[in-house]
């Protein structure tokens, strides 16, 4: 009969590395996304020996295929290959996929799994591979922030009016209200963002329906729109990567727009 370490042995899974960090002396702790199992922390002990044959490999947005064993949530890393055919993001593209590395370490649990995820991150991880311009960058973030929000159950609301239930009007001026969705503001009131909730112009949240941004404002307005709800989501935890980007995007116009 098989023992219960050894049925919880899992073979040959394709995964990409979200973070590594120190592990006592020789031996690294990795974070890694998989479609069938989620998010997996493991140890992969001896790894930071200089003739580890995984010294390299457990980098960040690398494409692998590991296996592990155990039955705790801290496994035991087994093996590691690379499956390679992915270039990795240079320059800002870089920051921004840290950033995707950070929103999957801090909102999603561990061992719980969402191929949709673990695809839409590759994607993404493919279209900064290709190092857009900054517009283009953004159109990566906010797809990938919406996929994340729907495969955690907090899916946005942005066609019609959470209160009249009509469409929404691209004229139209909005709160958007955390888990509720988008409430329309009169004319003739003025237009603060309700408690829970902030303004944005109903163009904008058709945009992000179509992952279409036709203009700066409309991108602007669908970058603090998602900030808003990920923040409200990350309930006070902080997102590193946004300040290293806007340190940098104070030297260079050119930064992702996280």
């Amino acid at each position: 009969m098989a023992t219960r370490a050894t049925a919880q042995r899992r073979d040959d899974e394709p995964a990409f590395v979200l973070h590594a960090y120190p592990y006592r002396e020789t031996s690294l702790i990795v974070e890694a996304l998989t479609p069938g199992y989620g998010r997996v922390a493991m140890v992969a002990r001896g790894a930071k020996r200089p003739r580890s044959e995984t010294r390299g490999l457990l980098q960040a947005f690398q494409p692998l295929v590991l296996s592990w064993a155990g039955t705790g949530e801290l496994k035991t890393l087994l093996k590691a290959e690379w499956r390679g055919g992915m270039p990795l993001p240079g320059g800002s593209a870089l920051l921004a996929g840290f950033y995707v590395n950070e929103l999957l370490l801090k909102l999603l649990p561990r061992e719980d799994p969402h191929a949709a995820l673990f695809d839409a991150y590759a994607t993404a991880l493919a279209a900064l591979a290709e190092r857009p311009p900054a517009a283009a960058q953004a159109a990566v973030l906010r797809r990938f922030e919406m996929t994340l929000l729907a495969e955690l159950g907090y899916a946005l609301s942005l066609t019609r009016d959470a209160a009249t239930g009509e469409p929404v009007d691209p004229a139209g001026r909005y709160h958007y209200v955390f888990d509720r969705g988008p409430q329309r503001i009169a004319a003739n009131v003025a237009q603060e963002p309700a408690p829970g909730g902030q303004v944005v112009r109903g163009a904008t949240l058709i945009a992000l329906t179509t992952q279409a941004f036709p203009d700066a404002e409309t991108a602007a307005e669908a970058k603090r729109l998602m900030r808003e709800v990920l923040d409200h989501h990350l309930d006070a935890r902080q997102v590193f990567s946004r300040r290293i980007v806007r340190d940098l995007m104070a030297l260079d116009e050119e930064g992702p727009q996280s």
